[in-house]
Order: structure tokens, then sequence, then C-alpha cells
């Protein structure tokens, strides 16, 4: 009989270069029916690989926000010695910033926007729907620099504050912690500023039924009233689809509510449809109250829900939006 090795190396039995190596690592590691363990392995890969990537995904999200913030220090390195009195030196780097994220909206999202004639051509306070992350307020503001060449100011936690290597990114696209009177100052001087009521607490247990997390919060809505501005209300279709949580699982929400740490696991990053849609201004009042327009965004919200999604949500629908060939009548 032929032994294993002689056989790889004589070519007297017909037997693949696998096979080969299988058998030359068994005498080397001593370890038998290691074929049998590197197929189970092959198995288990292979029935986890989908998992892994549902996992891995919304890390390309993070991804391009790097490449935008290592865009924006070159572009800073490039531009530091133009003159003092010259326009703002971020304006290109922003449009560039905005081309970027605009492609992978279009590509990856098939991203549309309806009613960006909506937006005022003054300041106003542009209310939305906080999805698992961002992402589809990122496309509305890449939209908005490259169509109107506007910019619109956002309130973030504080936690966004404290990523690493985030500072040039948030100075240059006006991005703040939301005090009342830098947003006031901010509205007053004719800008937009975007926030979300919901926030973090939203974007990470809210889910496929698109409740609103908003609590009792009217500190925006005080904004709008101090700044005397109208409030545009703001909902992404599918946005829920595209990335999803484990925010219903009460331990990461125990963990949340102590830590008031965002370490709720996302997944997906699914190539699902996204349609923004902007409803109409809710113009300002001198008579009401902060609670009573809060009440009115919050229900200009939920009446953008209930006419552009779908309760509940459901990715392969959401998927299949994307080879439509025209938009329903909305």
């Amino acid at each position: 009989m032929i032994h294993r090795n002689e056989s790889c190396t004589s070519g007297q039995v017909p037997m693949s270069y696998l096979c080969c190596l299988v058998y030359i690592l068994e005498e080397w590691t001593g370890v038998e029916y290691l074929e049998d363990y590197l197929n189970y392995v092959a198995y288990l890969l292979w029935v986890f690989t989908p998992l892994i990537i549902v996992f891995i995904l919304p890390g390309l999200i993070l991804l391009l926000l790097y490449i935008s913030i290592i865009f924006l220090y070159v572009y800073k390195r490039k531009n530091e010695l133009k003159e003092a009195y010259s326009n703002d030196i971020w304006d290109g780097a922003r449009q560039m910033v905005a081309t970027l994220w605009d492609g992978h909206a279009r590509i990856w999202h098939g991203y549309e926007v309806h009613g960006l004639e909506k937006i005022p051509e003054g300041p106003g306070l542009v209310v939305f729907y906080h999805g698992a992350t961002p992402v589809d307020y990122f496309y509305f503001l890449a939209k908005l620099l490259i169509l109107k060449n506007r910019m619109c100011y956002t309130v973030a936690d504080h936690f966004v504050f404290k990523l690493p290597g985030f500072k040039l990114l948030l100075d240059v696209f006006g991005v703040m912690h939301g005090p009342k009177e830098e947003c006031v100052k901010a509205l007053k001087n004719g800008h937009l500023v975007a926030i979300s009521p919901g926030g973090v607490r939203e974007a990470l247990f809210s889910d496929e039924t698109y409740v609103l997390v908003w609590g009792n919060r009217t500190g925006f809505a005080q904004v709008a009233i101090d700044a005397k501005v109208p409030i545009i209300p703001m909902f992404t279709q599918n946005v829920r689809e595209g990335i999803r949580t484990l925010g219903g699982i009460r331990l990461f929400r125990l963990i949340y509510e102590r830590l008031r740490l965002p370490l709720v696991p996302i997944y997906g990053d699914f190539p699902v449809k996204f349609r923004t849609y902007i409803g109409d201004p809710i113009p300002y009042d001198p008579n009401i109250n902060a609670a009573e327009l809060s009440g009115k965004a919050k229900t200009a919200i939920q009446s953008l829900i209930d006419r552009h999604q779908k309760i509940p949500g459901n990715v392969f629908r959401a998927l299949m939006e994307r080879f439509e060939t025209q938009q329903k009548e909305d």
C-alpha cells in the first residue's frame, strides 16, 4: 500500500493539492481526522457569514465619515496659507464631501428627497425622525449643499464630540452641542438648524413600527419661538429597514439608561430605498407656547410617517422598492 505522503509526491494516486496538504498537516500536527475538522469549520463559516456581514456593513458608514475627515485635513493643509480676508476656505471642501456622500446615497440607497422647495430661503428649524444612524440626514445635508448651496447646522448628542478624530468634521459642518442660546443665535443669523427631538433614545429604541420617542421634550420648540422661525418636519422612508438595532433587548436599554452611552449593537446597512420627505413648514405663532408647538411638530412628523411609511417596516419590501420604475403617488 502506498503511503499518503508518497502518493502526493510520486503522483501514483491522483490526489488534489488540498488533500495532500491536509494529509501533511495531519502528520505534522499529529491530529487525526483533520479534514473532518476543517470541513466542519468551513460549514460554520458558510452558515454564519450572512450574520457576520450584516453586523460589519454598518461600519462602512463610519469608514465614510473617517474618509471625509481625512479629506478635510488634507484640504486644510492645502489652504492654510490662503489670505485671511478670503471667503470661507471650507466651501470647496464641503462640496467635495457632499459629493462623496451623495454618490454613496445614489448608489447604495437610490436616494431621493422630496419637498426641498419647502425649505425657506431664510432661517428655519428642521425637525426629523432619527433612524438607527443619522445616515439619511447626512444624505439630506449633501443634497442641500449641492442643490441649494446651503449649510444646515446640526444639534448632536454629547457623545459625538468625544469620538476620536471627529472635531474637524464637526466644526466644518456646524455641528453643535445644542445649548438653546447657541441654536437661537444660529437661527437669528439666518441659518438653518436641524434637531431630532428623539435623539439617541429614538435611534436605539424605536423600531420597525416607527414610534416617536420624544418624551416631554419641548426645548426645540422654545428655540423656534425665541428665534421666531418656522419648524420644518422631515422623515425618511425605510430608514429603519436600512439599519436596525438590538434595542428591544432589555439589557441594552438598562445599560443605556445607566451609562448614557449608545452601546446597543446595530446591524444591516441593507441597500433599501430611501426617500426623504419634507413637510409643510409650521409657521411662527407668538400666541402658542413651547408645549403646544412641540405637539404640532410631533403631529406633523407622525403625519409624514403615516403617509409615506408602511407599518411595520419590512426589509424585503424596502429592497424591492429599489426596482420600482416610478414613484407611487404619495
